[in-house]
């Protein structure tokens, strides 16, 4: 195992290790972490655990501010149907 039970690949660790990574990559690594993930079903708590284990890394960091927006709840879509969902947005 190279991380421990909530990082086992440690792709979490690993980026904040990485030297002038971007958000663009944190939010990668943070999906395939999301995927490979042991309890997909409670997410936001394995979320705030990996913040409380970095709490020292910088609140600026990409993966901080990733974590932080992977807690944030998702805008539920709206599907435009008929008419409607022809007629640009306005």
């Amino acid at each position: 195992m190279k991380g421990d039970a909530l990082d086992p690949a440690g792709l979490i660790r690993e980026a904040y290790r990485i030297d002038g990574i971007t958000a663009q990559d944190c939010r990668v690594i943070f999906l395939d972490w999301a995927i490979k993930s042991d309890a997909p079903d409670d997410l936001p708590a394995a979320i705030k655990k990996l913040l409380t284990q970095y709490a020292d890394q910088p609140a600026q960091h990409p993966m901080t501010q990733t974590l932080r927006a992977g807690l944030e709840d998702a805008a539920t879509p709206t599907r435009r149907g008929g008419r409607a969902g022809r007629q640009p947005a306005s």
